[in-house]
């Protein structure tokens, strides 16, 4: 039989029992998505489908291989399926090639052998889409978030601060919390690290452990580090609503939320971070659920080594704990990396849902890797280390959970080929398509408001002895809001004793007026 016959589905002879039982495994009742059909002994099946429960999405899954193996068009390819399902779905564009899923595909004649090869009924289709990009640096809608929620754990992440210096910052964070001193921005959490290290301040920290001088030192060369390197629209507000996510369009398909990366996919410790936020934000905000037919979103975690690699205990543990316990919130998480060796084992152990693209055994440490992988997926009649390394471009071997919980049989896949477009969208099309969002005009422009650095500038000028004829911008960098503050000679025994803050937090209101709560990962939200 040659090759070109082989192909067809028309002559493709009845499947040995092998792979009749594998693709029995797939054989789900209910709502699913589809991902290809099987191969075996180098033919594709088309009758033998492999899919994924909608239902089990919140299971958790990884999606991995080497470089150029076709791992984004695995996220396009069920991002859209999931979309059509009602489901809202978030994708992080690291290389700037996904913005295409909001457009229909083009046909072609690689299309058209994969949709014959697989069985696929391709229609070209865009999905509804939102853009964003961190701090507005890139082709979306600004993303911000505020130190105060951004909170201590995955600040110190992006300062790159060891354990100490990652506690000590709590330390600094619950002060501002205690106090209701909020932090919006950096020069805000600066503010509050150089009063505490003040003469007048550093009393304030003392029954609870107290900060040393070197320790803020450091914090604070960090924090002007981080903002010679152009970080600080990251920080401010308006703040993201992480809701925005859980969207649905009119006509009930769920929105595809597109993180643009491009601009800052060399601040890797940045984004990545700014994805856990994401996702910690929705953990701590969402109500439980429980089992659900389908997900009420389902995030893709791209170059998710990232977030791994050189992260501190406490850290790991935040993540572990978010993973674990946010599918009773509706919410699967997809982490995208090469290996699964990438992906600590506490994590690896909740995802069940695995689409393993082509490894490379080229060097040593490849074929450590190789076998590493193998021992990660159930017992197989394939021999996973020669599969491996032997699949093509749009093929993966597959494993997932089944509508009763338990795993599927390892099926080696040829994919089903996207319906969106493949590759990114014309920047200018892009461009009006944010501007053209409702929420654009919501997010769009930065706000600064009177928070911990202009209060206590104030304190300060009050401290200071500040008359009534001295023009107030000499003593006090004023906000658009911030109100006269009235001369008194006590101010410096009022901060030592935090009756200021007191007082700070009683004018602040509305804003916050009461102590901030924090999740798992240390973010915060006020209370609603």
């Amino acid at each position: 039989m040659t090759d070109s016959e082989a192909r067809r589905p028309t002559s493709t002879p009845t499947p040995p029992p092998e792979a009749m039982e594998i693709a029995s495994g797939y054989a789900f009742p209910g709502a699913a998505l589809d991902l290809g059909a099987l191969l075996w002994d180098g033919r594709c099946l088309p009758d033998a489908q492999i899919r994924i429960p909608l239902g089990m999405l919140n299971r958790h899954g990884l999606v991995a291989g080497a470089t150029g193996t076709g791992k984004t068009k695995t996220l396009q390819l069920i991002a859209e399926q999931l979309s059509a399902q009602g489901v809202p779905v978030f994708l992080a564009d690291v290389k700037g090639d996904v913005s295409g899923i909001s457009a229909p595909g083009e046909e072609n004649e690689k299309v058209r052998t994969r949709a014959s090869e697989v069985r696929q009924e391709w229609r070209p289709t865009g999905c509804p889409c939102e853009f964003y990009a961190l701090g507005g640096m890139g082709h979306g809608i600004p993303v911000r978030a505020t130190v105060t929620s951004f909170g201590p754990v995955l600040l110190a992440k992006v300062l790159r601060l060891n354990q100490t210096q990652e506690q000590s910052l709590g330390l600094i964070f619950h002060y501002a919390d205690q106090k209701g001193l909020e932090l919006v921005d950096l020069k805000d959490l600066r503010a509050v690290v150089g009063f505490l290290t003040s003469d007048e301040g550093k009393s304030e920290l003392k029954d609870i452990g107290g900060l040393s001088t070197a320790t803020a030192g450091v914090i604070l060369r960090s924090l002007t580090a981080f903002e010679a390197q152009g970080m600080n629209p990251f920080f401010g507000e308006p703040e993201f609503d992480t809701n925005e996510l859980l969207r649905v369009a009119a006509d009930g398909r769920g929105t595809v939320s597109v993180l643009e990366l491009p601009v800052v996919q060399d601040k890797p410790q940045l984004f990545s971070t700014f994805l856990m936020w994401l996702l910690a934000d929705l953990f701590h905000d969402l109500p439980e659920v429980g089992d659900v037919d389908k997900p009420k979103l389902v995030f893709f975690f791209d170059e998710a080594h990232l977030l791994f690699s050189d992260a501190s205990r406490a850290f790991l543990e935040s993540i572990t704990q978010t993973v674990r316990l946010i599918r009773s919130k509706g919410v699967g998480i997809f982490f995208v990396t090469q290996t699964p060796k990438d992906v600590p084992a506490d994590v690896l152990a909740q995802l069940g849902n695995r689409v393993q693209h082509a490894l490379r055994a080229f060097t040593p440490d490849d074929q450590k890797a190789l076998k590493a992988t193998v021992k990660t997926f159930p017992d197989s009649p394939y021999d996973l280390e020669e599969v491996l390394t032997a699949l093509g471009t749009g093929e993966a071997v597959v494993t997932v959970l089944s509508e009763k919980g338990a795993p599927t049989p390892v099926a080696a896949t040829r994919l089903r080929a996207p319906e969106s477009l493949m590759g990114p969208v014309d920047p200018a099309v892009l461009d009006r398509t944010v501007e053209q969002s409702p929420l654009y005009a919501r997010y769009a422009a930065a706000v600064d408001r009177e928070s911990a650095y202009e209060k206590l500038r104030a304190a300060e000028a009050g401290a200071g002895g500040q008359t009534a004829g001295q023009p107030a911008g000499q003593a006090v960098e004023p906000s658009r809001d911030s109100r006269k503050v009235e001369e008194d000679p006590s101010v410096v025994q009022q901060v030592v004793s935090s009756g200021v803050f007191k007082s700070l937090a009683r004018s602040l209101g509305t804003q916050i007026g009461r102590e901030i709560t924090r999740s798992v990962f240390g973010t915060a939200r006020r209370r609603r």
